[in-house]
């Protein structure tokens, strides 16, 4: 192995440990465990890209059909989305968030950043500059 494949390996092992940290810390800030991080993060899509159809949520979730179609019937069983249909094709339906799903997702939201928020302040006017930097890099990773 080569030195630049080494640092890479480090940098690799390094940044999974760190995200991983960083994800437990999170999720201790949530408020009740009644919904999974799956489904929160399906709500999350459905907030950020608004109602959409199942197989769609499914796509941009990047899980099979028949796994979100469970995620979903948990979710509109609790009152966290809702379904109607489709305006032009009656085969399908179309998944959106309720009033409930946005509160919650809200709450979720606000206890975690509030977290963050605290311990970002912690730091200085430059890392805080890396940080972001490195949130953007992250995205792109994340969206490859």
């Amino acid at each position: 192995m080569s030195a630049a494949q080494g640092v890479v390996s480090d940098l690799a092992s390094q940044l999974r440990l760190s995200v991983v940290r960083l994800n437990r810390r999170l999720r201790s800030q949530r408020p009740e465990e009644t919904v999974s991080l799956t489904q929160i993060s399906a709500m999350a899509t459905l907030r950020t890209c608004g109602a959409m159809t199942p197989s769609e949520l499914a796509a941009n979730e990047r899980v099979r059909p028949p796994s979100m179609t469970r995620v979903i019937s948990a979710l509109e069983e609790a009152g966290l989305v809702s379904r109607r249909d489709h305006p032009t094709d009656g085969r399908q339906s179309i998944i959106e968030l309720t009033t409930r799903g946005t509160e919650l997702l809200n709450t979720e939201t606000s206890l975690k950043e509030r977290w963050l928020d605290k311990r970002l302040a912690e730091l200085t006017e430059e890392e805080r500059t890396t940080l972001s930097r490195a949130a953007e890099i992250i995205d792109r990773m994340a969206g490859a």
